[in-house]
């Protein structure tokens, strides 16, 4: 078995995630506003830490994720014009 906090090529093996940021939340937001919002492009999940305004939306595949991009990027969440990007690829922190 492989220990992906030793195993430099783990993140090889695992696959590509397919996230969006989403920036300008209103605080408050839940998870369940942006996944209802997001709907409509099939969000495996969503992600807002401690309402602090910002979020992120993970998808399937490439094109879910772009299609989310481009429909969503522009349009108000709560009165609030929020701002869709791709997310960018950190290195994921692993427990031991």
């Amino acid at each position: 078995m492989t220990c992906p906090w030793t195993d430099p090529n783990y993140k090889d093996l695992i696959g590509p995630e397919y996230r969006s940021y989403v920036s300008n939340l209103p605080c408050g937001t839940s998870e369940n506003v942006l996944k209802d919002a997001f709907s409509s492009y099939r969000p495996l999940s969503t992600e807002v830490p401690h309402s602090r305004g910002f979020g992120s939306v993970q998808f399937d595949d490439q094109k879910a994720l772009d299609d989310a991009i481009q429909g969503m990027n522009g349009q108000q969440i709560g009165g609030r014009t929020i701002f869709v990007s791709q997310a960018n690829d950190h290195p994921r922190r692993w427990k031991a």
